[in-house]
């Protein structure tokens, strides 16, 4: 007999938040990726592009976790104008001794809004200076939301600027955000100004053209560049290879979809340049921030090993305070494949 667990979106938001255990959570997903033999394969990605939309499944077997992952994740960008959200989704946990499904997660991409932005934490702890008070972000979705809140749990940040192509949705996500942080958050009409005098940027669009210029970047400042997640988006002005230490989630990965893989067909990195990865900066295998005045360069994909992290952790919190519904899924032995 094998019982599984089946848990709502609104059950997850009861038991898993943006919270410093989330952080943690995705912090060792990272380094396990530099110190254990984890099997992540390459993302299998389905294009719709009539609807702007596409379909990425991730998963990784991280050894020392009991369960392994598989998230299913629709984006469809043309589905504000329907009324609808732009994300979607859900993730599969399936026990590593006997594969078995033991969780099935119906987070509507939840759990992948706060594994994105407590990576971006576990980015900005690593590479931004350790005084940084001032962020950008680019973006005015929910992501760029949980961005600045994510920052706010591992920097002491004072003041935050929201750059948005549309003007409403930044003046409205400023106003969201100034009074649930606490500190001033302003709507900027400028991205170049936005930027200006900051510590920390992070940038959370879709935009497939660059949106952050390279001759904007000033000494000292850390840029988490989190859209670039398919091969034809790209946010981040190639050129900043040459003034910044770049990072990345998964080189491989970032080679052939992240800003990475712009720069080298830009011609200004090379397919089999070496780069340092997150987890070897977290696992101290390779130095983070060298100096106060280093530009550092994030570019986040997005890795399967925060999707199996994040369902791991879901499905223990929901086991210890009784949460979702157990349905009993009996299969006979030696049933066909």
């Amino acid at each position: 007999m094998s019982r599984m667990l089946v848990l709502t979106e609104a059950e997850l938001r009861g038991i898993v938040g943006l919270d410093p255990s989330a952080v943690a959570c995705v912090e060792e997903a990272f380094a396990a990726l530099a110190t254990k033999p984890v099997a992540m394969p390459p993302i299998l990605r389905l294009d719709i592009p009539e609807h702007r939309g596409e379909v990425d499944v991730k998963t990784a077997y991280v050894p020392g976790l009991d369960g392994f992952a598989i998230k299913v994740s629709p984006g469809f960008f043309d589905n504000p104008k329907l009324g609808l959200p732009s994300l979607n989704g859900l993730m599969i946990l399936f026990s590593t001794r006997t594969g078995l499904v033991e969780a099935l997660l119906l987070d509507n991409g939840f759990l992948t809004d706060i594994r994105t932005a407590a990576a971006g934490a576990v980015a900005a702890r690593h590479l931004s200076r350790s005084d940084a008070a001032v962020a950008a972000i680019f973006g005015a979705g929910m992501q760029a939301r949980l961005q600045l809140e994510a920052l706010a749990l591992v920097r002491p940040i004072r003041e935050a600027r929201i750059w948005a192509r549309d003007p409403r949705k930044a003046n409205e996500a400023a106003n969201e955000l100034s009074r649930k942080l606490g500190f001033p958050v302003t709507a900027v009409a400028d991205p170049q100004g936005a930027m200006r005098g900051a510590d920390i940027i992070v940038t959370t669009t879709p935009a497939e053209r660059p949106i952050l210029m390279a001759d904007w970047i000033e000494p000292g400042q850390h840029i988490t560049a989190m859209g670039s997640d398919s091969e034809r988006k790209n946010e981040i002005d190639p050129a900043i290879f040459a003034r910044a230490t770049y990072v990345a989630d998964r080189l491989s990965q970032t080679r052939r979809l992240g800003e990475l893989a712009h720069a080298i067909r830009a011609g200004l990195a090379t397919a089999d340049q070496a780069f340092v990865e997150l987890g070897e900066i977290i696992a101290g295998q390779r130095p983070g921030r060298a100096r106060a005045d280093e530009i550092t360069l994030a570019d986040l994909t997005g890795t399967g090993v925060q999707d199996t992290a994040i369902a791991n952790l879901a499905a223990a919190r929901a086991r210890t305070v009784g949460a979702g519904q157990t349905i009993d899924t009996k299969t006979e032995a030696g049933d066909a494949a």
